[in-house]
């Protein structure tokens, strides 16, 4: 899904930060840290290297008003390890978010889970004779919608990435 600039000012939206930090040891319990100190939670987090070693990538998902979020970049930048901060909720972008989920399936179920997981344009990552493991990617709406479609199947586990996201157009963080 392609999300567009929101402008409403005073509600509290779910915003999503990416951020180009240096590839170092406590560099993600400073970010962390941050937010844990001012009390604001972070609703999901993921971090990988880039194509650059000594550079990762960290995309974090928050909730607040524009004005709290701005101030909690603001100290984000302060940060040493921070290179660049983007809120890609004020802009154009794409977001996506992985889930493997390990179902019981047996007799008929098997059927009614590969006709769920088609329909979501999921794959089958592995079977046994009474599990599959299930791996479908989208927005969070996306991910959702698949949990609800399976609310009448044995979930045995849930593993959910978090959302990534990047801005849209020919820009990139470096």
């Amino acid at each position: 899904m392609v999300y567009e600039e929101d402008n409403t000012e005073a509600a509290e939206k779910r915003h999503i930060i990416s951020i180009l930090l240096e590839n170092e040891a406590g560099a993600l319990s400073r970010v962390a840290g941050l937010f844990s100190a001012r009390a604001y939670n972070i609703e999901s987090l993921t971090v990988a290297p880039t194509d650059d070693p000594s550079l990762s990538r960290m995309t974090l998902v928050t909730t607040g008003t524009d004005d709290i979020v701005e101030q909690v970049c603001k100290q984000l930048n302060k940060l040493i390890d921070v290179v660049k901060l983007v809120n890609l909720t004020k802009d154009k972008h794409v977001e996506r978010e992985l889930i493997l989920i390990k179902v019981k399936a047996e007799g008929e179920q098997r059927d009614e889970v590969k006709r769920i997981v088609d329909i979501f344009n999921g794959h089958v990552i592995d079977m046994t004779d009474s599990t599959y493991t299930l791996e479908v990617t989208g927005d969070s709406e996306k991910i959702d919608a698949v949990l609800k479609a399976l609310k009448n199947i044995t979930m045995l586990e849930v593993v959910r990435s978090g959302q990534l996201g990047m801005g849209r157009g020919d820009k990139g963080m470096v």
